[in-house]
């Protein structure tokens, strides 16, 4: 029986002239038709929308419903003088910094203070079906490890007020200033993944247990193990890709749960280090092996996480879809790379926005 997979994308709205964010989100997500409205979600920022697909068990079915949502999305943003990019972080400028009215964003407004104001950032989260919470918890303690590596694959925000940070993933180094957002702790059970969030509520690092932030977590709301780690991608292709790795990841854990295969032990210093190094460099260079605590090409790591996840990639029906998606990538590069290519050559952010507008539908 394939797991059950659901992707959340989160958008940013942008003025096709300036090229800056567009408060348009609740005009946009008026402007939807009611299928594609009850898919959507209004964000902590005006400048945001969220697209969210059903639950799926093929890849094929992921593709169709993101492919046809983004288009929904581009199309009502179209309409309100706005332009759809799936782009991870703000590229040039965020006038709005205000959160939207919803009550629980004005309550993380005003507990983070500016942090909450900080220019908008979108992510990808993949949802895949863990039915047992305690089965979950230790899910998250075996995917530790890997999720650097999906980090890698997913950059897709090395701009910010209009130049190359230098980094791949604007949007995770700009998240650092969150204080319950990075990997997900090692934790014995479900009891102690609870005391554990209490514990943080109690600091205020977390305002309520809504605000676990950890790359991996237990959702709080469905019977799944979300992965929050990845940029939004830059196209539908980039974002199966994904969803097919970490579907894999999770049933290759599961299994060594079952087997009695305990999660490694690696300090969180080494795995911060790794998701460091992950939103730095991407896939282009070098990445930190937080088990063995030394730095590989990192075509290798990703060549090892895929031969760890295999036969569940075989089970699912997604080994071909996944290598060859990993074979665009390692040709074509990712939305990072892609975004640089395009400002190396025409020096013009906005020409590098057009092309994110562009391949944010047609892909």
């Amino acid at each position: 029986m394939p797991m059950t997979l659901g992707v959340e994308e989160e958008f940013l709205l942008l003025d096709p002239v300036t090229g800056e964010n567009s408060p348009a989100a609740e005009k946009v997500l008026a402007g939807l038709g009611d299928d594609a409205r009850a898919q959507s979600r209004l964000e902590v920022r005006h400048s945001m929308v969220e697209m969210v697909t059903g639950v799926c068990t093929e890849l094929a079915e992921v593709r169709e419903q993101l492919t046809g949502l983004r288009r929904a999305a581009a199309a009502s943003a179209t309409a309100t003088g706005a332009t759809l990019a799936a782009i991870g972080a703000t590229p040039i400028a965020d006038p709005q910094r205000t959160v939207t009215d919803n009550p629980r964003f004005q309550a993380i407004g005003r507990h983070y203070g500016p942090i909450a104001h900080d220019p908008a950032v979108c992510g990808c989260h993949v949802h895949v079906g863990v039915p047992d919470r305690e089965l979950a918890v230790q899910v998250c303690n075996h995917l530790r490890v890997w999720l650097p590596v999906v980090q890698a694959l997913t950059v897709n925000s090395p701009l910010f007020e209009g130049a190359d940070t230098g980094h791949a993933s604007w949007r995770s180094i700009q998240l650092e200033r969150w204080p319950s957002l990075g990997p997900s702790p090692l934790l014995a059970s479900g009891e102690e993944y609870d005391r554990t969030v209490r514990t943080m509520v109690a600091s205020g690092v977390m305002l309520d247990e809504s605000m676990v932030l950890w790359y991996a977590r237990p959702s709080a709301a469905w019977p799944t193990v979300e992965v929050r780690v990845g940029d939004i991608c830059l196209t539908v292709d980039d974002t199966v890709l994904v969803a097919g790795l970490i579907r894999a990841l999770v049933a290759t854990a599961v299994e060594q749960i079952t087997a009695g295969v305990p999660a490694p032990g690696v300090p969180d210093y080494l795995v911060r280090a790794a998701h460091w190094n992950a939103a730095h460099a991407g896939v282009g260079g070098t990445l930190l092996d937080p088990v063995r605590g030394t730095a590989r090409p990192a075509w290798e790591l990703v060549e090892e996480l895929v031969g760890a996840v295999t036969p569940a990639l075989e089970s699912h029906g997604d080994l071909a879809e996944v290598r060859a998606g990993l074979q665009r990538v390692r040709t074509g590069g990712t939305g990072a790379e892609r975004q640089r290519r395009i400002l190396q050559r025409t020096g013009d952010v906005r020409a590098v926005l057009t092309e994110v507008s562009r391949l944010t539908v047609e892909g």
